[in-house]
């Protein structure tokens, strides 16, 4: 079977690169804050989903110096609609060391960099080699995929040791001239030619040393074992109104998934329990009041990373007691018109949206 030499390889990357690199409004950026969001932004999200948010934060928060003076709120609601919400919380503590630190400026130095929160290796030398020019190999999704294909690589990819050694492979391969260029072509080219499925192996431009076209194997590398189901819960949530048509809303706890974030009270159906039961049981937990579900307001699903959900919202009325966090940092009664001024998960801003028309 034909290899490609090293400088091969890149340079036939490189020259394919850039003849079709696709427009972003981060692409060719050297400032390493824009830098910084634009790749927090991209992990577990997609060019297209990531490029309206990147546009909005930006407009939010122009420096680090905007973004760590910045609420916790204002960050969460320039992020809402994102998901993974600690990505959001990782970078409004992260801006805040950077500035009380490092003088607002962004490290430079790997080592450095990778010491901010939320700042894994996959990021550090994105920053660092697209920012600062460093030789420093990423390795996400796309980059393993193109590796174990052009290797032949064929164990399983949910392995460490799989992923170490394909980080070890893209350390010998990069371009230590153009390492910014090198990073940004190899994912390029995962996530556009060297798709999960159904790969463009003839518009590839290392089609001649790659051992998973040459066998034929495109199918079956990367490998990547089952994934664990995901377990799926019914929710039961309450709109509660007061004579001043306000609604209560509360606060998740900032260590919880979604924390930061408000919603409106409720959880988790237990085994052989009736919905309304659910409602008046996490009510009383959380909230310390008796409630009288009126109705079923509306239901939905979502999905999120781990598991996913049915979310049924019913409108109630306090019967006895009055509302106090037990549960949540804080809650707070909210008129429905400004419902749109804080940052709720997903299956929430659903329901505020649907109560905004109501």
């Amino acid at each position: 079977m034909e290899t490609l030499s090293r400088e091969d390889f890149n340079k036939q990357l490189l020259d394919w690169y850039h003849q079709n690199k696709r427009e972003m409004p981060w692409r060719g950026e050297l400032d390493p804050y824009k830098i910084w969001i634009s790749e927090i932004m991209l992990q577990q999200t997609r060019v297209d989903q990531a490029w309206p948010y990147f546009e909005r934060f930006m407009s939010a928060f122009h420096t680090v110096f905007e973004l760590a003076e910045a609420e916790q709120q204002e960050v969460l609601k320039a992020w809402e609609g994102l998901g993974y919400y600690s990505r959001a919380r990782n970078l409004h503590h992260a801006a805040k060391t950077i500035v009380n630190e490092y003088n607002g400026i962004i490290p430079e130095e790997y080592d450095e960099i990778i010491k901010l929160k939320g700042i894994g290796p996959y990021t550090a030398a994105a920053i660092t080699s697209i920012a600062f020019g460093k030789p420093n190999a990423v390795v996400d999704g796309n980059v393993v995929r193109v590796i174990t294909r052009y290797l032949g690589i064929e164990e399983d990819v949910r392995s460490s040791k799989t992923t170490k050694a394909v980080q070890a492979h893209v350390n010998e391969l990069i371009d230590t001239e153009y390492p910014s260029d090198f990073n940004q072509a190899m994912m390029e080219l995962g996530a556009t030619v060297c798709t999960p499925s159904n790969p463009s192996c003839s518009s590839c431009p290392i089609q001649v040393g790659c051992i998973a076209s040459q066998l034929a194997k495109t199918d079956v590398i990367p490998y990547k074992s089952p994934a664990k189901k995901k377990p799926h819960y019914h929710i039961a949530v309450g709109i509660i109104e007061n004579d001043q048509d306000e609604v209560l809303i509360a606060l998740r706890p900032e260590e919880a998934m979604l924390g930061g974030l408000w919603e409106f009270p409720g959880g988790k159906q237990e085994s052989g329990e009736e919905l309304e039961h659910t409602l008046v049981r996490e009510l009383k937990e959380e909230l310390g009041v008796t409630v009288a579900p009126v109705k079923e307001f509306m239901n939905l699903k979502h999905t999120y990373s781990h598991f996913s959900i049915n979310m049924y919202a019913f409108l109630c009325r306090i019967i006895e007691g009055t509302p106090s966090p037990k549960e949540s940092q804080q809650i707070k009664w909210v008129p429905k018109s400004e419902l749109t001024k804080y940052p709720f998960p997903k299956a929430n801003k659903v329901l505020t949206e649907k109560l905004l028309d109501s």
